[in-house]
């Protein structure tokens, strides 16, 4: 039994040097609270081995007794003393030097007693060593309340644990002790527990080197570990008080004893199920520990990381529900008001929760606006009434007045001095503490939540410009196509006059006009938000490649074409395609002017998938630096009033809408090359080609 609960203390030890290593920043103090917890590890381990296999010899097992209560003592006074180096040369440096001598003294007694004990057996008595360790434990408690008189009072939450811990470890062994000077031996029950009981002590020790970054240990403590340790330990110790009243109420109910204790368990159950899953209890457990484990009311990085992913995650909630889910979860709200300022006045915008308040709008120049404006803090309601004074007499609004449940009122902020929304919260059931910290945060993040919202607004804000977008870059391809279909027209009604009577002309002119109907018709279906992904249909390139060359043959240069006898099937829309094709022909038509000539081949490039048409004209040619910075640089013309500059453009833009892409190759004075790089449509493979 020595051995599992000595063995508890050793582990228990271990774990806590392993945390203040890991967190120790060089520090003196910290460097002997390491040693202590080494030397407790040590002492509780050597007497559990001790117990189950008789290691060590007597003097070591008491040394180890001496040391242990010893480097206490030496942690203590590098506490009392000022700097942290030297010993004090007051009450408390006195009081440790004496417990140095008497361990010094002790250490060697014990170990010439262990010699010469049977020499010498008045000078060697156990009395004499037991005195000796119980001068020890007393000279512990003596530096205890030393240490905690002298701390200042506003600094003692930060030791009050270590001081507990420590003056119960040297209270026990004072009982221990003195007992044993009494009856002149050791009680076995208490020798047991002393592992156990050193054991218990050490969480103590880790808060209070948490609370004390002097000590240069950065030791964090998980509020949500803290948290359901706290509520398992409870419930376990309510369930073992549970069964020890049930075995009482078996042993002395008689015949009913058994039914009895059946509906006590059954009731005990229900009782610890209900304070498990009441908000009231939780809430009060997390502020009690908030308020004696921990420096803070929050766990900002826990906070802050659900905060973040409250405002960030849609989960079916607006962004103005969210910010009031964000903000009400920090004072554990059901809910509230969201208002945002227009025109002067505040409307509301979103609620969350039934919370019953319904207050249509807030006048901008309303004296409790004003007195946020100038205070840019937080209103509790309930403060307000309790201590008027802290809000400079201001009386609770009219319009808050018929609502009970109002609790905190919070601007939101995106600049200092102007209030673009307001949020009011509904009271808590269960969250009763209120003071500096938890308003300073509710301020900090309310600035992130307003943050939020404009970012939302904005988002708003650019889809919508971006449709408008959409539809001048619509409205200017029309345009341009339009433009094209008049200069058409144009050219038929002014040789109208002239070749009227000529059958070829008429013909002609109609094949004209059939083609501008058909292109007007596409224009409309375009404007109709028909995508290119609606109307996209599957054909070979050639027939579409053929159709656009004949359509330029009215205007020279005659384009020249090199289709090939090999299908090329591609997905697109047709009419776009077409578009795109002819607009980088016509354009090359007239960079070669009449003299010149423009040569079309396609061809196939089956390892990549694509289908590439190459328009090559004789023409002036154009700069590498033309080419990277005007070619595709909408509404940029090098052809005055009759040109618009998006011909390019569009072409490439719907080629890279495709998968594919629109590239270029030319030297000023040496012509042009233009690469269509069109995706061949899924499912065509090389040996689709090699059957055709």
């Amino acid at each position: 039994m020595a051995f599992y609960c000595y063995l508890i203390g050793s582990l228990a030890y271990l774990l806590i040097t392993v945390l203040l290593l890991i967190s120790w920043r060089g520090n003196l103090k910290g460097r002997w609270l390491i040693a202590a917890c080494i030397t407790m590890m040590v002492w509780a381990g050597g007497i559990a081995l001790q117990d189950r296999y008789g290691l060590l010899n007597a003097p070591l097992v008491w040394t180890l007794e001496v040391l242990h209560t010893y480097v206490w003592l030496v942690f203590l006074n590098r506490l009392l003393t000022r700097n942290g180096v030297g010993q004090d040369k007051g009450k408390s440096g006195y009081i440790f030097r004496r417990g140095e001598i008497f361990a010094l003294m002790l250490v060697a007694y014990v170990w010439l007693s262990y010699y010469l004990e049977s020499s010498f057996p008045f000078l060697f008595r156990p009395l004499y060593q037991l005195l000796g360790h119980l001068a020890l434990v007393v000279i512990g408690l003596v530096l205890v309340e030393q240490y905690y008189r002298n701390a200042k009072v506003d600094q003692r939450w930060k030791i009050k644990f270590l001081c507990f811990a420590l003056g119960g470890l040297f209270v026990f062994e004072f009982y221990l002790y003195s007992e044993a000077v009494l009856f002149l031996q050791v009680r076995e029950d208490l020798w047991l527990a002393r592992g156990i009981v050193a054991a218990m002590m050490a969480p103590l020790i880790v808060v209070s080197a948490a609370r004390n970054p002097d000590w240069s240990m950065d030791i964090f403590i998980s509020r949500q570990v803290v948290f359901h340790s706290t509520a398992l330990l409870g419930s376990g110790t309510y369930l073992l008080l549970m069964a020890t009243a049930g075995y009482y109420i078996k042993y002395y109910g008689g015949e009913w004893g058994a039914v009895l204790q059946i509906v006590f368990f059954v009731g005990a159950f229900l009782v610890l199920g209900m304070v498990l899953f009441s908000g009231l209890i939780r809430s009060k457990l997390r502020m009690f520990l908030a308020a004696n484990f921990f420096k803070n009311a929050y766990d900002y990085r826990e906070e802050w990381f659900r905060l973040i992913a409250t405002l960030s995650v849609n989960n079916g909630f607006s962004m103005e529900q969210r910010v009031i889910l964000a903000l009400g979860q920090m004072v554990e709200s059901p809910g509230g008001v969201l208002w945002t300022r227009e025109n002067g006045r505040f409307i509301p915008r979103a609620r969350h929760g039934d919370t019953g308040i319904n207050i249509a709008e807030i006048d901008g120049n309303d004296p409790m606006i004003r007195f946020l404006q100038e205070r840019e803090t937080v209103v509790n309601f309930q403060e307000m009434l309790l201590i008027p004074e802290i809000y400079d007499g201001l009386n609770k609004p009219a319009w808050i007045e018929p609502y009970k449940q109002a609790w905190l009122l919070i601007p939101l902020w995106r600049n200092p001095g102007a209030i673009d929304g307001l949020v009011l919260l509904a009271k808590s059931p269960t969250f009763a503490t209120w003071n500096r910290e938890i308003s300073e945060m509710l301020k900090t993040t309310s600035w992130l939540a307003a943050s939020y919202l404009a970012l939302e607004e904005s988002a708003g804000a650019l889809a919508e410009a971006r449709q408008f977008e959409g539809f001048n870059r619509l409205s200017a391809f029309v345009i341009h196509d339009l433009k094209n279909l008049i200069a058409q027209l144009s050219l038929v009604v002014r040789n109208a006059s002239k070749h009227q009577d000529n059958p070829e002309f008429m013909k002609d002119a109609i094949k004209t006009v059939e083609h501008a109907v058909d292109k007007m018709n596409s224009l409309m279906a375009q404007l109709r938000n028909s995508g290119s992904e609606a109307a996209a249909v599957t054909f070979d390139l050639r027939e579409i490649l053929t159709e656009v060359v004949e359509a330029r043959k009215r205007q020279v240069p005659a384009p020249l074409c090199e289709a090939g006898a090999t299908p090329l099937i591609v997905r697109a829309n047709r009419q776009r395609l077409a578009s795109a094709l002819e607009h980088v022909i016509h354009n090359g038509q007239d960079a070669a002017e009449k003299q010149g000539k423009v040569l079309i081949r396609l061809r196939a490039e089956l390892e990549k998938g694509l289908a590439s048409v190459e328009i090559e004209d004789n023409g002036c040619g154009m700069s590498e630096e033309f080419i990277r910075t005007r070619l595709f640089k909408p509404f940029d013309t090098t052809k005055g009033l009759t040109g618009m500059g998006i011909g390019a453009y569009e072409s490439r833009e719907y080629a890279r809408s495709l998968g594919g892409d629109l590239l270029v190759k030319s030297e000023p004075g040496k012509g042009s090359r233009f690469y269509f790089k069109i995706p061949l449509a899924k499912g065509v493979s090389q040996a689709y080609f090699s059957s055709h």
